[in-house]
């Protein structure tokens, strides 16, 4: 008998971290200062989006402006990861823990300022 092995379901995005000219990468300085099963949770909701792209809420809302957001519901808060698409890479903007019903219009304004500068750097 001849066994078949199916191949491993590839992501349909790449994730990157946006970077400042300096190199600093602030997703990723945000994710380390959270607490492990917290970092844990939003990588398990970026993946779902890795590999089940093109997804709609819970998991995924858009916010205008070529940005998305990961919702990420934690024990005892919320998470938001703004993001955009180049190509069929997901670029992580920036990282918050959402304290209002609406998204800060700062943590917004900061994300459209990554985007301008990626988008420029291109």
């Amino acid at each position: 008998m001849i066994h078949s092995r199916r191949s491993p379901k590839l992501p349909k995005l790449s994730v990157r971290f946006y970077s400042e000219v300096s190199g600093t990468e602030p997703v990723r300085e945000w994710l380390k200062a959270l607490p492990e099963n917290e970092r844990r949770e939003i990588g398990t909701d970026i993946k779902t989006v890795q590999f089940g792209w093109p997804l709609g809420m819970p998991v995924v809302d858009h916010i205008g402006g070529g940005m998305w957001e990961v919702r990420t519901r934690l024990a005892t808060r919320v998470a938001r990861l703004l993001f955009v698409l180049v190509g069929d890479e997901m670029v992580l903007l920036h990282g918050f823990i959402k304290k209002e019903r609406k998204t800060p219009k700062a943590d917004r304004k900061l994300a459209q300022e990554r985007l301008k500068r990626l988008r420029s750097a291109s």
